[in-house]
């Protein structure tokens, strides 16, 4: 260790002597200490000066204050100041224990220990103890001292299992004096700990067979007082009874229930102790409950249950129950509730709840069924069945043909809105309807498309004043929907065009604009083959209305005071249809 020194001025009223100053010598100090032990050293300044700087003269200072600017301080010379060592030297032997100290140590380490557990004032101070453990360890007396506070500990445990034994207790009352135990066993083990923590970071550190001070604390309340089969019986069956009260809707303890399964947790025997029992009555319960509840409730109060029990258990993973059983409790309650019970709940509520488009428990059964392995397949498959039943009554039935084509509109809207809603817009619902939809609209051969086309008809048609042309718009939208499931779409195109045809020469068409989109619908669904016809017919029209112009044109320039008043379609033969031959008697004046 280096010690640099400062020379000190000396202060002092009167001027020290010539011989006094000149006798002074530098000084090596040599400072042995004790292990462990701190020494408080003052420095010792040597004072390196000339002859005229020692001897210092305050009274001859001048200026106001006693200051003079041009007299030299003493502390400036023009030779360095030299840096000496200074030597901290150990013991030469290691102190000796008087030949007692042990026992009389560890009497009163015991005496601290026997207080914490019996929750008495200890008598030394806690600095105290933690030095006497140091001491000890430092003098090799750590095995000695932990086999002894290992066995003052053990007894202690033993002597607390003979009251967890006694006969007709409450188990309300066994479960708090057992948490209640538990509680002071971890604080007794906690202050323990601090008082013996130097040895449970060297001596127990460096020994991997041997357990922290904590651990062993655990393997002793294990070993004697869980492990006893009587107390583990009747801990288990007293939480399984609280457990089970709260089910049946009585309010429980919960931090009583948190602290010993937490307690079981720290054990490290939650799962063989208690988690087994608890999964194997939840099963028995939740299996007795499904089967009586899905004879006396009807579907949607049946799921509104099934979902209720599944937020109770998870509130109780959230309070009480270790997350590592969460997977198998609520596959527990998943299977016996819905699993057992799926083809029940579709035969017995799905119809009714798609006939009176229940949105919300639709939307419910959803959720639960998704839950399930093969829930959203029987889901999707009994869906498709209704719609197919559903659909082939409003096809089949001739008394609906004037009302067949709107309803076939409103019901493929509705399972729309019901797969958007309700089933998440699944992918394997949006290929049922579909599949559905061309199954049953095809049951009935070219109906369907003929009364699809006189519907398209009966909307372009001129005096149509139920919609806008933005309504009519989606509306041919919705109607190319169904378009696209019907199989006789050559079927539709010679209505359509008969239809058309009528509407053109007539004049009778509602729009034209209208007209041009049905058919861009027609094309872009079907191709330019299928509506190449259909486009020459309104060809046909254009070159008709020019040539009746000009034809107009042609009479006013006449001078003749007879007028005609004529007007001409020219149509192309192959693309309209075909009408039967009709004599017709033109007017005198068109025959001259």
């Amino acid at each position: 260790m280096h010690m640099s020194y400062l020379p000190r001025l000396p202060l002092q009223e009167h001027q020290p002597s010539e011989d006094t100053n000149q006798s002074r010598k530098r000084k090596i100090l040599e400072v042995e200490t004790r292990p462990a032990k701190k020494c408080a050293l003052e420095k010792e300044d040597i004072n390196v000066m000339t002859d005229s700087a020692r001897k210092p003269n305050f009274s001859s200072l001048g200026g106001p204050n006693g200051v003079n600017k041009n007299h030299t301080s003493p502390l400036v010379s023009n030779k360095p100041v030299c840096a000496k060592k200074l030597i901290i030297k150990n013991f030469k032997e290691k102190p000796k224990l008087p030949d007692n100290y042990q026992q009389q140590t560890w009497k009163k380490l015991q005496e601290a220990v026997i207080a914490i557990q019996t929750s008495t004032s200890i008598k030394a101070s806690l600095e105290e103890l933690y030095q006497a453990v140091e001491n000890m360890c430092s003098y090799k007396m750590a095995p000695q001292l932990y086999e002894k506070l290992h066995v003052l500990c053990d007894d202690h445990v033993k002597s607390n299992v003979l009251q967890f034994l006694a006969d007709s207790v409450d188990s309300l009352i066994y479960l708090k004096q057992l948490n209640a135990c538990w509680k002071g066993h971890c604080r007794q083990m906690i202050m323990i700990r601090s008082i013996f923590l130097f040895l449970d970071r060297t001596y127990v550190l460096h020994n991997s067979a041997l357990p922290s001070i904590w651990d062993m604390g655990l393997d002793l309340f294990r070993s004697h007082i869980i492990s006893n089969q009587l107390v583990q019986n009747r801990t288990v069956d007293g939480l399984l009874v609280l457990i089970d009260s709260e089910r049946n809707g009585e309010a429980v303890d919960r931090s009583l229930l948190k602290s010993l399964l937490r307690m079981l947790s720290d054990l490290q025997i939650y799962q063989e102790m208690f988690e087994i029992r608890f999964l194997e009555a939840t099963n028995r319960l939740y299996k007795t409950e499904g089967q009586q509840l899905m004879q006396e409730r009807d579907v949607p109060e049946y799921l509104s249950h099934v979902d209720k029990r599944l937020n109770e258990e998870n509130e109780r993973l959230l309070h009480y129950l270790d997350q590592s059983t969460k997977k198998a409790l609520i596959t527990c309650v998943e299977h016996q509730l819905l699993g057992e019970h799926l083809s029940s709940v579709l035969q017995k509520g799905l119809y009714n709840l798609l006939e009176e488009n229940r949105i919300v428990d639709l939307m419910l059964m959803y959720q639960l069924f998704i839950r399930v392995k093969t829930g959203v397949q029987e889901l999707c498959s009994a869906f498709s069945s209704y719609v197919k039943k559903r659909g082939r009554l409003i096809v089949i039935n001739p008394e609906k043909d004037k009302t067949m084509v709107q309803e076939l509109l409103d019901f493929k809207e509705k399972l729309d809105n019901i797969v958007s809603e309700c089933f998440q817009s699944n992918e394997k619902f949006v290929l049922a309807l579909k599949d559905s939809f061309e199954y049953f609209i095809n049951q009935r051969l070219n109906k369907p498309a003929e009364l699809i086309a006189k519907f398209v008809d009966s909307k372009l048609r001129a005096g149509n004043k139920e919609s806008t042309e933005e309504e009519l718009e989606k509306l041919l939208d919705k109607i190319m929907v169904i378009f696209r499931f019907i199989h006789g779409k050559d079927v539709f195109e010679a209505f359509y065009k008969k239809d058309l045809a009528k509407r053109l020469l007539v004049g009778k068409s509602a729009s034209v604009d209208a007209e041009k989109s049905m058919l861009s619908k027609l094309k872009q669904e079907c191709g330019g083959g299928f509506t190449s016809k259909l486009e020459g017919m309104f060809k046909d029209m254009e070159l008709s209305k020019d040539v009746n112009v000009a034809f107009k044109q042609h009479l006013q320039n006449m001078t003749s005071a007879d007028s005609i008043d004529l007007t001409v379609s020219i149509l192309t033969m192959g693309y309209w249809p075909t009408y039967a031959l009709v004599e017709v008697h033109l007017p005198p004046e068109v025959c001259s």
